[in-house]
C-alpha cells in the first residue's frame, strides 16, 4: 500500500467515530403529553408526523417521537412532562387542558401546544407576537365564528327566535366569544340563553333546563366540559328535537346538526413547523401564536332529517363534509 494511502486510510478510520457520533446527534427527539387517552388525540398525533414528514423527518431514521399519556387524570401530566424531559427530548408537543400544567417544565424544555382557548387571557403567554415563557404554538379560538354559526341557524331555519348558548365560563376567551355572538344574535333579533357551565355537575344541571324549557336551537362552545360532554348535550338536544351546532368537527360526527370551525388536524399538522424551527434553534419566545386558517362546514344531514328539518340545498353544496 501506497504512503499516502496509508496515511488516508488511518485518517478516514479515525475519522469514522465522529461520522457516526455527529450522525447520532441529528436524531431529533419530540415528546408528545397529553391529558387525554390515546384513541382520543391519536389523529392528531398522525398529523403531526405528517407534517414533519412534509419538513424532512422520518421517524426511526431522524426523529423519534415519545408519547405520554394521562388518560383524563390531569394531575399526572406534569410527572409525565418532567419524565419526558429526563430522558431528554428536544421539545415536548401538547395540546388543549395539558398545556396550562406545562408552564413550569418549559423553564427546563421547549414547549409547543394547540390550545382551545386564548393563551394569553390563560395566562400561558404574554402576547401572540411574543408569547414568553418558552411556549409558542396555536390557538384554535376563532372568536368571529361564533355568530356566523348562529346566521347559519338562521338559514337552515328562518323561524328561529330564542337560542341556547351551553359554555364553560372558566375557559379563557369564553367572554369574547359570548359578546360576539350577543351581538350577532341582536342583529338577527335573535335572544339568547345563557347556560354557564363551568363543571359536568353544571352541564348536567344546564341540560334539565334545556329539556324543561326547549329552546329553538343550541349553540356549544368548544371547551374541555363540553366537548367531553358532547355525548351528552347531543343526546339531550336530538331528544327535545332541538338542532344544536358547534365549533369542531368531532361533534357533528356524533350527531350535531352541524359544525362550523377550524380543521383541527391543519392545526396538528401546522405543530411540525413550530417544531422545525425550534430544532433549529429558534427560541419559542420568538415564534408568534398563530390563529387558525383553514375552516370547515360539517352537516350532519342524518340528524337533520331526524329532526324533520331540510338543510337548503346551497347550504349542502357549501359543506366541506355531509354526513349521512
Amino acid at each position: 500500500m501506497r504512503r499516502r494511502e496509508f496515511i488516508a486510510g488511518i485518517g478516514s478510520a479515525a475519522a469514522w467515530p465522529l461520522v457516526a457520533q455527529a450522525q447520532q446527534q441529528k436524531l431529533a427527539r419530540i415528546g408528545w403529553v397529553t391529558a387525554a387517552p390515546a384513541p382520543d388525540v391519536n389523529p392528531f398525533v398522525d398529523a403531526l408526523r405528517a407534517g414533519l414528514a412534509e419538513l424532512g423527518y422520518a421517524e426511526g431514521r431522524n426523529v423519534a417521537i415519545t408519547a405520554r399519556y394521562a388518560d383524563g387524570n390531569i394531575n399526572s401530566v406534569l410527572p409525565l412532562a418532567e419524565e419526558l424531559a429526563k430522558l431528554p427530548v428536544d421539545v415536548i408537543t401538547t395540546q388543549g387542558t395539558a398545556t396550562r400544567q406545562l408552564l413550569k417544565i418549559s423553564e427546563t424544555v421547549p414547549v409547543v401546544y394547540v390550545f382551545s382557548a386564548d393563551p394569553v387571557l390563560a395566562g400561558i403567554a404574554d402576547s401572540l407576537a411574543r408569547p414568553g415563557h418558552s411556549m409558542t404554538g396555536i390557538s384554535v379560538m376563532s372568536v368571529e365564528l361564533n355568530g356566523k354559526r348562529l346566521e347559519l341557524l338562521r338559514e337552515i331555519m328562518p323561524q328561529i327566535k330564542r337560542v341556547a348558548i351551553i359554555a364553560s365560563p372558566t375557559h379563557a376567551g369564553e367572554e369574547l366569544e359570548r359578546a360576539n355572538s350577543a351581538e350577532m344574535a341582536k342583529k338577527l333579533e335573535i335572544a339568547i340563553q345563557y347556560f354557564p357551565t363551568p363543571s359536568t355537575d353544571d352541564l348536567r344541571r344546564a341540560l334539565m333546563g334545556v329539556a324543561t324549557d326547549p329552546p329553538d336551537a343550541i349553540v356549544v362552545f368548544p371547551d374541555p366540559i363540553t366537548f367531553s360532554g358532547r355525548r351528552e348535550i347531543i343526546a339531550c338536544a336530538n331528544d327535545q328535537r332541538i338542532p344544536d351546532v358547534s365549533a369542531w368537527a368531532d361533534f357533528a360526527q356524533v350527531g350535531a346538526l352541524c359544525t362550523y370551525g377550524p380543521r383541527l388536524v391543519e392545526s396538528y399538522r401546522r405543530l411540525a413547523y413550530y417544531v422545525d424551527r425550534i430544532l433549529k434553534g429558534t427560541k419559542p419566545a420568538e415564534l408568534p401564536i398563530e390563529r387558525p386558517t383553514v375552516f370547515e362546514l360539517v352537516i350532519n344531514l342524518k340528524t337533520a332529517k331526524a329532526l324533520g328539518i331540510v338543510v337548503p340545498p346551497t347550504l349542502l353544496a357549501r359543506a366541506d363534509e355531509v354526513i349521512e
